[in-house]
């Protein structure tokens, strides 16, 4: 006996697209721009959809729209619908283009570089035709570029909220200066107060939201007078050999500068060493194709290679 067929569906994806860009961006203006469309096509979407479905999707509160509780339910759900959509979209396009054409790799800067680009060569010998768009990222941007689907692949300090990872190494950190710098002629155990009297170098996070404060477990920070904020390691390392300041370097970083005696490490009461974990995470471990996993694997086998037995990540 045939099943009866199933009822057609009263609303499409772009429907739920514009309703979601809606609540997200705060308004049909912002939408329209997120989307790429005019505002009429977005207002016009989002109505047709509450009718469709016999629901109100907003209700007025003075001055502003709020969504209903039908339409908080119906909003969740729709965030969901438009990710499993994404995934079901890419995995097609993975499996019928055999090893991706592009893969989108984003990299905390606290990786070794030499690594990396070890991984990439070998990589390429394998797979020549598979574009590698590389991000080199800072903190929370690495978390940022996972959660928002940018990156097909990274290497991250942190795990976001409902992802999985897996531990490649860990990276040591040592506070350091110019050997001139004044903190080194104290001549004695410094103590974070005498750190707080000189000028702090730090490098920004790469995140769009860079209001939020960043724990010491990722980064090391204390609250100076000064403080220059850069966007990129080397600069750091730069003015921290030309005396402008200290900063807590990756020793891999460094290597050069440390034998060359352009900087010396601070002696902090109680120890100055700290290390910060990196992890391998991807951005859709389910629908991550074969030339990701490749990748992935390549990571994997030469974080164990090249590290086995130092410590941290030396370059």
């Amino acid at each position: 006996m045939n099943s009866p067929p199933d009822p057609p569906l009263r609303a499409s994806l772009e429907q739920w697209r514009a309703f979601v860009a809606v609540v997200d961006e705060g308004g049909y203006a912002q939408a329209a721009l997120r989307l790429n469309k005019s505002q009429s096509t977005v207002t016009y979407g989002v109505q047709k959809l509450a009718a469709g479905l016999g629901v109100t999707l907003f209700a007025a509160e003075g001055r502003r729209s709020v969504l209903t509780p039908a339409g908080q339910m119906l909003y969740e759900r729709a965030r969901l619908l438009l990710d499993d959509a994404g995934r079901l979209e890419r995995a097609a396009h993975r499996s019928s283009a055999g090893w991706e054409a592009e893969i989108w790799l984003a990299v905390e800067i606290l990786f070794p570089t030499w690594l990396l680009l070890t991984c990439l060569d070998r990589f390429g010998a394998e797979s020549p035709h598979t574009h590698v768009e590389l991000m080199e990222t800072v903190l929370d941007g690495t978390e940022e570029a996972i959660i928002s689907r940018r990156a097909d692949l990274a290497v991250t300090p942190s795990i976001p909220p409902n992802f999985t990872g897996e531990l490649l190494t860990t990276v040591r950190f040592l506070p350091v200066a110019h050997p001139e710098h004044p903190l080194h002629r104290l001549g004695r155990e410094l103590t974070l107060r005498d750190l707080r009297r000189h000028r702090h170098i730090v490098v920004r996070d790469s995140s769009t939201r860079r209001d939020r404060s960043v724990d010491g477990r990722r980064v090391y920070t204390v609250a100076t007078s000064e403080r220059w904020t850069v966007t990129n390691m080397a600069t750091s390392i730069g003015a921290v050999c030309r005396g402008y300041g200290f900063a807590w370097l990756p020793t891999d970083k460094i290597r050069a500068e440390l034998e060359a005696g352009e900087v010396k490490p601070l002696p902090l009461r109680g120890g100055h060493d700290r290390s910060v974990p990196l992890y391998l995470v991807f951005g859709d471990a389910d629908s991550a194709g074969p030339g990701v996993r490749r990748l992935a694997s390549v990571i994997r086998e030469s974080v164990q290679a090249e590290c086995a037995g130092k410590d941290g990540a030396e370059s």
